[in-house]
């Protein structure tokens, strides 16, 4: 039987999840106003409260961080989910110009964002889990899945999928650096001719050959 105590907790629990939500989402308001180099003193004044508040919170700016990227993390991977068509995958070329293309679109609606994930300026040292390489391998697993799904050996796909993202993510990095200059659509097929080939049945058939001379 629930006791009046155990309701007094369950909605506590509840009470801190919301009010960790947001205070993430201000901590992304936060972001956008005043750019990646962000510091905790702006966070706090967005969310309307103090530092030992947000401490209290998430324990310490490590841990703010690593709830902000989580956030980040859950929508690009739903976003991706809904753009891309993983469920549906007839073109592997398609399916390398679309994953690029949508994630450079991302970035592209919300640079700063991507720059806090990247530049980690909440964080001094290194992180023992790292949340950005959680992303990344979430990611390349998927697309491994698909590749094998798709007539590939198991363990060339993990090599393709995961090397697919860190095409991605350096190819994204240098376009931020040379401003944005280009549209990513054209980003997406400079990466889908330089990849899209190597899924192609016939270099696979060939690769396989040679392989076993």
């Amino acid at each position: 039987m629930k006791t009046q105590e155990d309701g007094r907790d369950t909605r506590w629990a509840e009470h801190r999840r919301q009010r960790r939500r947001e205070l993430v989402e201000s901590a992304l308001r936060a972001i956008r106003r005043h750019g990646a180099t962000v510091g905790m003193d702006e966070i706090a004044s967005e969310a309307g409260t103090s530092k030992p508040v947000i401490y209290r919170h998430f324990g310490d700016r490590p841990g703010l961080y690593r709830a902000v990227v989580e956030k980040v993390a859950q929508f690009i991977l739903d976003d991706l989910r809904t753009s891309v068509g993983w469920d549906d995958v007839k073109d592997l070329d398609q399916l390398i110009r679309d994953l690029t293309h949508s994630y450079l679109e991302l970035v592209q609606r919300d640079p700063e964002i991507y720059r806090f994930v990247m530049s980690r300026p909440l964080v001094e040292g290194d992180l023992s889990d790292d949340p950005v390489t959680g992303l990344t391998m979430r990611i390349g697993e998927r697309i491994a899945e698909l590749l094998q799904a798709n007539g590939i050996d198991a363990g060339r796909a993990a090599s393709w999928g995961h090397g697919l993202v860190g095409c991605v993510r350096a190819a994204t990095d240098q376009w931020i650096r040379a401003g944005m200059n280009r549209p990513a659509a054209d980003v997406a097929d400079d990466l889908a001719d330089l990849l899209g080939p190597a899924t192609h049945p016939a270099n696979r058939l060939v690769s396989t050959l040679e392989g076993h001379r």
